[in-house]
């Protein structure tokens, strides 16, 4: 089991998260036809991926609230060590993409979090990108508290709880992974109009 320099850690969690709200913009440049777009039939578009991590955010966020809230009730001091817990360790990997940047370990997304067609892509995005604000912002409050003591309930079943330093870690590798689907839509996308145009 790894552990962190809970500093460390979260100014890396800090700096992925800046980095997805710099991708989550430049593929906001794209017009609602190409984000509202199957590369195949049964795949989701890149706002249907967005709208997944949308889904995420609209738990998790006030979860890690929550947590962070209790955390200042009860004046749980900061802990420059952070050692995740097996569960939230396991989930993290789970998630992560590869050095690779390949995605392992396939798998369906529960129903709750299965994103419908033709969405909104301005409320999408606009959604994304301010969780991804509110994200930003809980890590900093993070930095005075213990990440290894407070706890949030996972989103299939409450009484599993993750360390909040592992719900961050999670969170965001959940976020990557998905960051990279939607750059692979965004290729075979651009593969087909270029097949198409010929």
């Amino acid at each position: 089991m790894p552990v962190f320099d809970t500093n460390d850690l979260l100014k890396q969690l800090e700096d992925s998260v800046t980095e997805l709200i710099t991708y989550a913009k430049h593929l906001q440049e794209l017009d609602s036809m190409q984000l509202n777009r199957q590369a195949q039939p049964g795949k989701w578009s890149i706002a249907q991926v967005i709208e997944h991590l949308n889904s995420y955010n609209r738990y998790y966020l006030p979860e890690i609230n929550k947590a962070l809230q209790q955390g200042k009730d009860k004046n749980v001091p900061f802990h420059a060590v952070f050692k995740p817990g097996a569960f939230g360790n396991y989930f993290t990997k789970l998630m992560q993409p590869g050095a690779d940047g390949k995605i392992g370990n396939k798998m369906n997304a529960p129903k709750d979090h299965r994103p419908a067609a033709n969405l909104d892509v301005s409320k999408v995005f606009k959604e994304f990108l301010e969780g991804q604000q509110m994200l930003l912002s809980y890590l900093k409050v993070a930095r005075v508290t213990d990440i290894g003591k407070l706890r949030v309930p996972i989103s299939i079943s409450r009484f599993v709880k993750l360390k909040l330093g592992d719900t961050f870690r999670f969170l965001i590798a959940h976020q990557q992974r998905h960051m990279l689907q939607a750059q692979r839509v965004l290729k075979e996308l651009s593969i087909n109009t270029v097949g198409e145009a010929g």
